[in-house]
């Protein structure tokens, strides 16, 4: 039998699972087609026309096979970010309420290093906040070279709710759609890989969710009366969506419109757009500056 090549073993990744046997992760291996959730830059999105419990094509056995493989190859990813120190990795999770951004942050990052790995929340702004222009304490939040930095919602609440809420005058929200593409585009010319998705639910979906945490005595915590007013205006938010996917979604910081009904197919298209946008960043293991043949450790 022909020995594999070096470039074949580098990229081969095992992972166990039950019964001894292993999922075997390589650079050939089939891959979700996440494109077919991205949104291309100025183009009309219909969230009414989108089906929330998509599934790709695959079983849910299948498809939670492959879940570990691929956040066991983010977090080798994360570990080669930290090594080389020249970029970072931004995920934006946008959604209505009860879409899962937790359960998605906590399926698809919890694997990684929690020392690489920062969450970052966006309220009400604080009065100190509220003294500087809006994205200041979004950029403080930004994560360094080297890191990977979530936002569980982010920079666009202040082009949504303000607009929804009416917090603003139209002129003021408008203009921030040129801001945060601005700012976007500074991050990613600075090293910042950035990725935003919108876990897509139905009206009827986040009903059940809710009704869901009213009847559990242990869910009952995460229920808010303020929900059901974001609710009664969900029509609003999902024009004020569309106009965020076509306003703001660019080749360099793309959105997804992510199925998130089936909540393991939105933890897979999750993981395997993060690890396709860090493996094309085609980051390698930094060089020592020293013989290591030359060192004798008594």
């Amino acid at each position: 039998m022909a020995k594999r090549s070096a470039t074949a073993r580098k990229n081969t990744r095992l992972r166990p699972r039950k019964g001894g046997d292993a999922i075997r992760y390589t650079a050939r291996m089939p891959r979700v087609n996440v494109d077919r959730h991205r949104v291309r830059r100025g183009t009309e999105v219909r969230l009414g026309r989108i089906d929330t419990k998509q599934d790709g094509g695959l079983s849910e056995e299948d498809g939670k096979k492959r879940l570990p493989v691929l956040t066991e190859r983010l977090a080798e990813l994360q570990e080669l970010m930290y090594a080389e120190g020249k970029h970072a990795l931004l995920i934006v999770l946008q959604a209505m309420d009860a879409a899962g951004k937790d359960s998605t942050i906590r399926h698809v990052f919890g694997p990684v290093n929690p020392q690489g790995c920062r969450v970052a929340s966006f309220k009400v702004p604080t009065s100190l906040e509220r003294r500087h222009d809006f994205l200041w304490r979004v950029h403080r939040a930004v994560p360094p070279l080297g890191s990977f930095g979530i936002f569980n919602r982010s920079h666009y609440e202040d082009v949504l709710v303000v607009r929804v809420k009416k917090l603003a005058s139209p002129r003021v929200w408008k203009a921030r759609f040129d801001h945060i593409n601005a700012f976007e585009r500074l991050l990613t010319d600075n090293g910042v890989a950035i990725l935003k998705f919108y876990l897509h639910i139905s009206k009827g979906y986040q009903k059940r969710r809710f009704e869901r945490r009213l009847e559990r005595p242990d869910k009952r915590w995460k229920f808010n009366v303020g929900d059901l007013e974001d609710r009664a205006r969900w029509g609003a938010y999902r024009t004020a969506y569309e106009e965020v996917f076509r306003r703001c979604s660019t080749t360099h910081a793309p959105w997804y419109v992510v199925p998130a009904e089936r909540r393991w197919y939105r933890n897979l298209v999750v993981a395997q757009a993060a690890v396709n946008a860090l493996e094309k960043l085609k980051m390698r293991t930094p060089k020592p500056d020293f013989d290591p043949a030359s060192i004798r450790i008594d």
